[in-house]
Formats: structure tokens, sequence, C-alpha cells
């Protein structure tokens, strides 16, 4: 009994002196302030021959699927060497593997030929790259900004984490948005963020996406949505958070990061460009196009009614207008209270509902899956058909470099299909870290023709070879089926993923997820 007693002693003792030593380093420390720049804005769309020529074979508002991953960035990288003007980057995650330096390559030889480069990233994952971020803004026309940032830079991911938890309440609060606006005359909107797993070129583990290839009237607006957050207070110029400046020197060695072999598109005459985009335009659709877009938090935010909520409001309203089929793509799915509602009330009124999701063995972030597991039984029992994707799955060789070896896959995209004439691809996954803390963006299309082109590109997604299809039985309990075997309990790659998924079930963290 002694024993106990004083284990429990030494356990509130050790707690103790934590919480001291946590107030000693977090007291007294001053917030990071938001900033206050003279606006800047996007210029009105380049007119060059490439841009009229493009314009005057689409006459009106498309855009193009970017379905697989390595076409999604060989595109992305064309429309980066298209520009004349101007490029607006905006995105969560950047890292500078293949991918990622492919883009930094081309982005570095737009501003070489002139090209105001503008780039604006979320904070959350920028560790260890300040140096080359600060040397790349100190290219004459590359400006680089960084969305609610750390205040305490130093160390890896977990440390900033600590140094910084008197800001928790500003550093939740993330910007997911992802887009790229080219000559103010063609964007890309969805969820794919830059590093090799998103365009299929990890040697490991990589993500199933999707995007959009925009043009017309539509990217002004998507134009204007980047000028909002680049003129935000809490999008800080990456020099003022450092104590360093780079040097001449530095820029150099920072374009070392580049190569030859990166630029893939460097043999590309200008006439060749233009018949490019005059060959994809053959495989666009029309249709008019909404931009759903969260505003930036003004405070960061301080109150629950600056959450930003307004993509939220608006999938729900989609969901309630619904009359005969919902089709969900979530790489995280986890239902808030109003989105939940809205998916029953659709369920009561014979509205079917269809749901692709990770499975535990393809899902990067296991605590998102346990949360999502406490739904399952809740969406079977009001009819909806759930299924979870294979980290296997059969056909994965269609967004995967080959060979396939032992690479596996997993969900990231984001999308919705709406009866036979609405789809929405964006960054904002059905959980309510997207639906109500972090900002997030997406596009609203409205057209029959593009509805069944994104329902046939999804629709093998659905399949049993690559995707698991959850059932009940009468006695309540849930199975797994797919084409070769049928599973009573979670499909997990490990013992220890079964453990982890029991002890993240049984946090009350889903409202953070």
């Amino acid at each position: 009994m002694n024993s106990m007693t004083n284990s429990k002693s030494a356990a509130v003792a050790a707690w103790s002196r934590y919480l001291i030593l946590l107030t000693l380093l977090t007291a007294g420390c001053t917030s990071l302030k938001p900033v206050e720049l003279a606006p800047e804005y996007t210029p009105p769309p380049a007119h060059t021959a490439l841009w009229d020529t493009v314009g005057a074979a689409a006459k009106q508002d498309w855009h193009v699927l970017l379905n697989e991953g390595p076409v999604a960035l060989d595109w992305r990288l064309r429309a980066i060497d298209s520009a004349s003007t101007s490029i607006d980057l905006q995105t969560f995650l950047w890292h500078f593997d293949t991918a990622g330096a492919m883009v930094l390559d081309h982005l570095v030889a737009a501003a070489d030929r002139g090209v105001t480069v503008r780039i604006l990233i979320d904070d959350t994952f920028l560790v260890h790259e300040d140096q080359l971020i600060l040397a790349l803004a100190e290219h004459p026309n590359i400006d680089y900004r960084v969305f609610n940032p750390f205040k305490r830079r130093s160390g890896g991911f977990a440390t900033r984490q600590f140094l910084n938890l008197a800001e928790f309440r500003r550093l939740d609060h993330r910007m997911h948005n992802k887009a790229m606006v080219v000559d103010n005359q063609v964007a890309i909107v969805g969820g794919r963020n830059l590093a090799d797993e998103y365009f299929g070129l990890d040697e490991g583990a990589n993500f199933r996406d999707l995007e959009l290839l925009l043009g017309g009237s539509i990217v002004q607006e998507v134009s204007a949505a980047f000028d909002e957050y680049w003129n935000d207070r809490w999008s800080v110029p990456i020099e003022s958070l450092s104590h360093e400046k780079a040097s001449p020197a530095q820029l150099a060695e920072a374009r070392r990061v580049t190569d030859a072999s990166l630029h893939i598109h460097a043999e590309e005459s200008t006439e060749e460009l233009v018949a490019r985009w005059l060959e994809i335009l053959k495989d666009a659709d029309t249709g008019d196009a909404i931009l759903f877009v969260d505003d930036p938090p003004q405070d960061n935010p301080k109150n629950r009614e600056e959450e930003p909520v307004q993509v939220a409001n608006e999938l729900v309203r989609l969901f309630d207008e619904a009359e005969s089929e919902i089709i969900i793509v979530s790489a995280y799915l986890i239902p808030t209270p109003e989105l939940e509602g809205a998916i029953e009330r659709a369920l009561n009124r014979g509205v079917r509902v269809r749901i692709l999701t990770n499975s535990i063995g393809s899902n990067n972030h296991l605590s998102a899956h346990s949360a999502y597991r406490n739904h399952i039984d809740t969406l079977l029992e009001h009819g909806a058909e759930l299924h979870e994707v294979r980290m296997n799955a059969r056909d994965r060789d269609q967004y995967i470099l080959t060979p396939i070896g032992r690479k596996t896959l997993a969900l990231h995209a984001k999308a919705l299909i709406i009866d036979d004439d609405i789809v929405f691809v964006g960054s904002a996954n059905l959980d309510p870290r997207s639906l109500r803390i972090n900002t997030e963006m997406g596009l609203l299309v409205l057209s029959d023709q593009f509805n069944a082109k994104v329902r046939t590109a999804l629709e093998g997604d659905f399949s049993t070879a690559n995707a698991w299809r959850l059932e009940m039985q009468s006695d309540g309990k849930v199975f797994w089926v797919s084409d070769d075997q049928t599973l009573h309990s979670q499909p997990a790659s490990s013992f220890t993923q079964r453990i982890e998924d029991w002890f993240f079930s049984h946090m009350p963290i889903e409202g953070e997820l």
C-alpha cells in the first residue's frame, strides 16, 4: 500500500514539476503579432499569343480532371512554364523531394525570365527549410510568405509544438487551401500537396488524389481568394521570421537543388506548348463553376463566430438539396453533428449515399481512423454504403509509377458527386478539422457531362478489388468484404496498429481531428 502511495506521490510530484517548467517556459512570452503590409494583388489576365489562342479555343469557363498523379505533376510544371507575368502558389505542405524540387526548379526558371512569383505556405510542416526559403526569397522576383507562423521556430516539429504551447489557440487554425494561378489565365485547385507521395513518385506509400485544371473567368475568383490570404494579417514574410538574412551566395547554393533533369519540359518550344494546351482542351468540359473558400480568421480566432465554416455550410446545403444520390470521397471521415444530420436526412428521403474513405491499413492518420470507426455503425444502420481503400489496391498502378513492388496506396482525395449534375473537388475532408478549424477551398462544377466523367473516374475505386465493402450482419457485427476474402475484423496491417487504434478510439480528441 505504501509503495502504491509513494508511486502516486512521485507521479504527482513529477507532473507538478512538469507544469512548473511549462509555466516558466511559456509565461511572459509575448505572442506573435500579425503584420500590417501594403496590399498586393494579382495583375489582370496576361495576354500572350499562347493565352489568346487558348482563350479563342475554349470560349468559356473550362475544367479538366487531373486524376493520375504523374499527369497532374506534368501539367503543373507545364502551366508554370507557360507563365509570362505572374504565378501565385498556395499550399499546406511542400517537401523538397523529387516532385517538390521539380516545382521549385520550374518556379525559379519562371522568376529568372521575369515572372513575379508569390508563394504562400502554411507553417505546420515547414521545418528545417528556413534557409532554403530565405534564399529563394532573395530572388528579386520571388516573394515568400508563411501563413500563421510559429513564433519560436527552433528545433523539429515536436520541439516547435512544445515551445509554442502558449499560442495553441492561434496555431491550431491552419491554412489547408491548395491552389496555383498562372498569369490569371489558368489555375489548379484540389487536394494535392507538393511532395512525391501525392504524385505517385514515392518508393513506399503513395496517395490517390484529385485536382482540377481550370480556365476562364473562374480563375479570377481563385486569384481574388489568393489575394485575400496573401494580404491577411497572419501572412508573414519569411524574412521577418528569421534573425538571419540570406546572401546571394546562399541563393546560388539553393539553386543547386534544381537540376537540368528536373526541368522536364525544357525541350518544348512555344509552338509545342500551344499545341499541348490545345490538346488538353479537347478533354476539357465546360459548365458553370462556383468557388467555395473559407474566410481567413481575423483574430485567428478568438471566438466561435470566427470559425472558418463557409465551405462546411455550403457542403451541408448540397447534402440537403440532393435528390437521388450522394457520392462522398474523403480521406478522413469524421462527420460533425451538422454533417451527420445532413447525411441522415438524405438517407431518410431515399437518397443513395455511397462513401469511400481510408481503411485502417491505408490511413496515414490512425487517430483520425479511430474517430471515424465510432461512426461506422451509425452510418451503416441509416443505410449508407461504406467502402474503405485497400492499401494493396489491385489497380494502384493507375496512380503509382511502376514498378509497383511493395508500394502501397492511400486515399487523399476530397470530392463529392451530387445527383447527375454537380461535382465538388477541393481540399476539405469531411472531419471537424476541415469543417470547423482549418481553412479550406474547392470548386463546385455544375455539368452533367463532367459529373459523368468524374463518376467514371471514381467507379474503379469503389470496386472490391480496390476497396473493402463494409456490411452489417443481423446481430450488428460489421465485416469487410473484398473480391477475394471476407474479414470479421478491421484489415489492419499489424497487431500493433490494432492496439493503437483501440487506444485512440478512447481518447476525447475527435473534435480536433
